[in-house]
């Protein structure tokens, strides 16, 4: 007899080594997933943009990663006395032009160095919906605290979600590793602000999108993040106290689906070691001279060691 509908990613044929390298953009699940990608001590990078949500502001960033385009002070408006970047979200803002371009100028150098020998690209989408800024007639990423009556709000359309997707592939293709494998997820966070039947569209629209573009590429793939939430982990207590977010519990379980489905042999057994590494790096004592502890970290920097023989890229680095 069976409770819950289990809902599970296709097996890959392509797996991830641990010396791949994982660039992820789009919502907060990328940011998640690449945290623990990295805790695993794999090769990450997310969201050099910080969060974005709809398909046209993820290809935009995209394009400036391909391009290595940096910004000038043209490039941002004025606010609250903080210089920002509307293609950005609101932790590039700050009080000194000088900070805001070189943060958003640093990580599209950084973006773009790591993007080009990158194997495989997660993108999350999460809206359909966009905002315009009225004062410069812009399409934006992130609103950034601005009152509402400088934007108009729009769903995009069909054409639009799919002439950004296609956008985003080809940019992807362009720069990354020949053998790259792009996966597209929808968040399975509710925006509920928007409403909960306008989230059902918006959602439907991004699937739609992803759907009809994605056959035309062999190395793009679909993961059904967002029916794992909503049809396997249907219950609030896998979500955090907004009702809104899926908790670690819910994210874990997430990326160990995924790593079933898409790690080589080699990588679980990698990651899996430099878990249990880390949760042994946050044990602490109030004696660091007793010789049990002292034995314990040498253990610990023996297993260390021993991983780090495994990979060529740097892994445990301290301050």
């Amino acid at each position: 007899m069976k409770f819950r509908t289990e809902v599970d990613f296709n097996n890959s044929d392509i797996k991830i080594g641990t010396e791949d390298r994982i660039f992820s953009i789009g919502s907060c699940f990328s940011s998640e997933m690449s945290a623990l990608f990295a805790k695993g001590q794999l090769q990450t990078f997310s969201n050099p943009f910080g969060t974005l949500y709809n398909p046209f502001s993820i290809s935009y960033a995209v394009k400036k990663l391909h391009d290595a385009a940096f910004y000038k002070e043209d490039d941002l408006i004025t606010f609250g006395e903080e210089f920002i970047s509307l293609d950005h979200h609101s932790g590039f803002d700050s009080r000194y032009l000088h900070k805001t371009l070189g943060d958003i100028n640093e990580n599209i150098e950084a973006g773009n160095s790591f993007t080009k020998e990158t194997k495989w690209v997660l993108i999350t989408y999460g809206t359909s919906f966009i905002y315009e800024f009225l004062p410069k007639k812009k399409l934006v990423a992130n609103c950034h605290k601005i009152p509402g009556k400088y934007f108009e709000k729009s769903l995009l359309t069909h054409l639009e979600l799919t002439d950004s997707i296609y956008e985003t592939i080809l940019n992807l293709n362009d720069i990354c590793d020949e053998d790259v494998q792009i996966l597209f997820t929808v968040s399975p966070v509710r925006h509920t602000k928007d409403g909960m039947a306008e989230n059902s569209l918006s959602k439907a629209k991004l699937i739609a999108a992803i759907h009809e573009i994605i056959p035309e590429f062999e190395n793009c793939h679909y993961l059904p993040v967002y029916e794992m939430v909503m049809d396997d982990l249907r219950d609030y207590r896998f979500y955090k106290e907004d009702l809104i977010h899926p908790n670690a519990q819910a994210v874990q379980y997430i990326f160990e689906k995924f790593g079933a489905a898409y790690f080589s042999e080699e990588t679980k057994e990698f990651v899996t070691e430099n878990f249990k590494i880390q949760q042994a790096l946050e044990h602490q004592t109030t004696d660091e001279k007793n010789p049990k502890y002292q034995e314990f970290l040498s253990k610990l920097n023996e297993r260390i060691v021993a991983q780090q023989a495994k990979v060529k890229h740097d892994i445990f680095l301290r301050d």
